[in-house]
C-alpha cells in the first residue's frame, strides 16, 4: 500500500470514529456533568497517551513545538469536548451534527490564517453560502420552538467548530514534523496535570446512579474520540496531505446522523438532511477553489 492510499485509509477510519463522538457524548451527559465529562475523558486519554509515549520511548517535543501543542490541546482536548457537551444539553445530537459539516471550512480558514494560503474569490463565496445555510437553519429552528434555548446550543456548537478547526489546522501542520499519533499524545499529556486535578474536584459525590449508557458514552469518547480517532486522523493527514484527506470530514455528518437515529432514536428531519447536504456541497465547492 503506497503512502497516499494509506493516508486516505487512515483518514477514513478516523472520520468513522469521530462520527460517534456526538451521539456518545449525548449518552454520557445523561448522567455526567458536562464539565466533569470533559476533564475526565481528557484525563483517561492522557494517561493512555503517556503510556504509549513511554512504551515507544518518544523524545520530548522541542520548545518551538510547545505553543502549537498548547493550541491543539486547547482546541481538541478541552475546547471542542466541553463546548459540545454543553451544547448537547440544549440541542439533540442529530441537530448538532449539522454543524459538523462546517469543520472542513473551519479548518481551511485557520489554514489560511496560519499558513498564508490565498484561495480564490469563489472559495469565499461557497464558504459564506454554507455559513448562511447553517445560521438560517439554526434561527428558524429556534423560532419554531418558541425558545432561545436551542439558539444558545447552536452558538455553543459554532464555537466548538471554530476551536476544533484551529486545533485540526495546528495539529495537521505539526504532524508533518512531529508525527501523527505523537501530536495528539503530547497534547493530551500537556493538559493531563490540569485535567486530572479538575477530574478529582468535579467528580460526582456518588457514582451509583450512573447508567450503563452513560458509562459506555464516557468509555467511547475517552478511548476512541480523544485518542484512537486522532491517531488515525493525524496519521492520515500526514501521509495523504492535509487538504486532500481533510475532505473526508464531509462524510462525518452522514455517519453521525445515522448513529443518532439508530442508537439514540432521535428523529432526523428532512430539513436536517437537506441542510447537511447543502453545507457539504458548499464546502466541497470551496475546496475546489482553495488554490
Amino acid at each position: 500500500m503506497n503512502r497516499v492510499t494509506s493516508g486516505w485509509l487512515n483518514g477514513f477510519i478516523g472520520v468513522v470514529i469521530f462520527s460517534g463522538s456526538l451521539p456518545a457524548t449525548r449518552l454520557a451527559i445523561m448522567d455526567f456533568d458536562p464539565v466533569f465529562l470533559t476533564v475526565v475523558r481528557a484525563s483517561i486519554a492522557g494517561i493512555l497517551a503517556l503510556m504509549l509515549l513511554l512504551l515507544f520511548r518518544e523524545k520530548r517535543p522541542s520548545r518551538s513545538n510547545m505553543l502549537s501543542l498548547a493550541v491543539v490541546s486547547l482546541g481538541v482536548v478541552v475546547g471542542f469536548p466541553l463546548l459540545t457537551a454543553l451544547a448537547l444539553r440544549h440541542v439533540t445530537a442529530a441537530h448538532s451534527i449539522v454543524f459538523v459539516g462546517l469543520l472542513p471550512l473551519s479548518t481551511a480558514i485557520f489554514a489560511v490564517l496560519c499558513g498564508g494560503e490565498r484561495p480564490r474569490p469563489a472559495f469565499w463565496l461557497f464558504s459564506c453560502v454554507g455559513s448562511a445555510l447553517v445560521a438560517g437553519f439554526s434561527l428558524s429552528n429556534s423560532l419554531a420552538i418558541g425558545s432561545d434555548s436551542s439558539l444558545y446550543g447552536d452558538l455553543l456548537m459554532l464555537a466548538a467548530i471554530l476551536v476544533c478547526g484551529l486545533g485540526y489546522a495546528e495539529g495537521a501542520a505539526l504532524s508533518r514534523t512531529l508525527g501523527g499519533w505523537q501530536v495528539i499524545s503530547w497534547a493530551l499529556v500537556l493538559s493531563l496535570p490540569v485535567m486530572a486535578t479538575l477530574s478529582i474536584l468535579t467528580m460526582p459525590q456518588s457514582l451509583t446512579g450512573i447508567g450503563a449508557q452513560a458509562w459506555g458514552g464516557l468509555a467511547y469518547v475517552s478511548l476512541f474520540s480523544m485518542l484512537i480517532g486522532f491517531i488515525f486522523w493525524y496519521r492520515g493527514l500526514a501521509l495523504g496531505g492535509i487538504a486532500a484527506v481533510g475532505q473526508l470530514q464531509l462524510l462525518q455528518p452522514f455517519f453521525g446522523l445515522i448513529l443518532a437515529a439508530t442508537l439514540l432514536g432521535e428523529s432526523v428531519s428532512s430539513a436536517m438532511i437537506a441542510v447537511t447536504l447543502a453545507v457539504v456541497c458548499c464546502v466541497a465547492g470551496a475546496r475546489k477553489f482553495s488554490r
